[in-house]
């Protein structure tokens, strides 16, 4: 299998810039952009842009003609918008699908229970049932957290400097990958695509833990109080559970199920492994972290 020929859905999104930046950066490959009808997102003139309706199966496989590979990286609030464009992949002959799946470890069971995930566990189990019985393939990407818009979202350390919530003492682990090392992973899928068909890649820049991220946050930006809260995971996800029951589908709901996805002992945010040597991304050192750390907050 050769991937020449490559869709991407979502490229004006935070990771999709950064796929797009790499992905329209390779000789190799030929890129073109779906783009939702009425959107005001630009792209280079030399990028093929072509606007669709991703409420319509036909709409989208006419888009999708000749295409070799579909990267998606539509926003978390959209996943659902991928259940159209996996059956115009398959109508159209797609050879693979890359799915908006990136982040947590959707491989392990105990994160696919989470209710955050639920859209991507759909979608992730349409392609692996369409691989069993076609010739469209898939691969799922996880990457950990998201390092640099973590930081610039304040979601695993306040970058105001105000209070971070510190999880079960700070000292757990856990998997990180900024956006372009994300980018990098992706282009390493499609330029082998034997060797990632139907599984998932783990890529990985470093392992932190929120004390480390701190330390490194107060030598960047020593005035800010970096002040903490100390927190329970069981009981965050406890009251999101609560506020679940209740229908209440917001971030205050759905944070701690992605806290748990990153600090569950039973979740898999540590990975034991990962693809980087295969899919050619680099990691950073210490150092590179510390700079991504200073960047976001000072």
């Amino acid at each position: 299998m050769s991937i020449k020929n490559v869709v991407l859905v979502g490229a004006s999104g935070c990771l999709g810039v950064e796929v797009f930046k790499r992905l329209a950066a390779a000789s190799d490959l030929n890129l073109k952009v779906l783009r939702r009808n009425g959107s005001t997102s630009t792209f280079p003139g030399n990028v093929q842009v072509v606007d669709v309706d991703f409420g319509s199966v036909e709409s989208l496989a006419a888009a999708l003609a000749g295409q070799d590979a579909v990267v998606s990286t539509i926003s978390s609030e959209h996943i659902a918008a991928q259940k159209n464009l996996v059956e115009a992949a398959l109508s159209a002959g797609v050879k693979r699908f890359i799915p908006s799946d990136f982040g947590s470890n959707l491989a392990n069971e105990a994160t696919q229970r989470l209710p955050v995930f639920l859209p991507k566990i759909d979608i992730r189990n349409r392609l692996i049932e369409i691989a069993k019985t076609t010739d469209m393939t898939y691969t799922f990407v996880y990457n950990g957290a998201f390092l640099d818009w973590g930081i610039d979202q304040s979601f695993l350390i306040n970058r105001a400097g105000d209070k971070t919530q510190v999880v079960d003492g700070g000292d757990i682990p856990f998997s990180v990958t900024d956006l372009a090392s994300v980018a990098d992973g992706v282009y390493g899928v499609l330029t082998h695509p034997e060797e990632t068909k139907n599984r998932a890649v783990y890529v990985e820049d470093a392992k932190v833990t929120q004390n480390q991220l701190l330390g490194l946050a107060k030598q960047a930006a020593p005035s800010k109080s970096w002040d903490v809260e100390h927190v329970a995971l069981d009981d965050l996800t406890s009251a999101a559970d609560k506020r679940l029951a209740q229908g209440l589908l917001d971030f205050q709901t759905f944070g701690p199920y992605l806290y748990r996805a990153i600090f569950g002992k039973e979740n898999g945010g540590n990975f034991d492994k990962n693809d980087n040597a295969l899919l050619g991304v680099k990691g950073k050192t210490e150092e590179e972290v510390a700079e991504v750390v200073k960047h976001h907050v000072k």
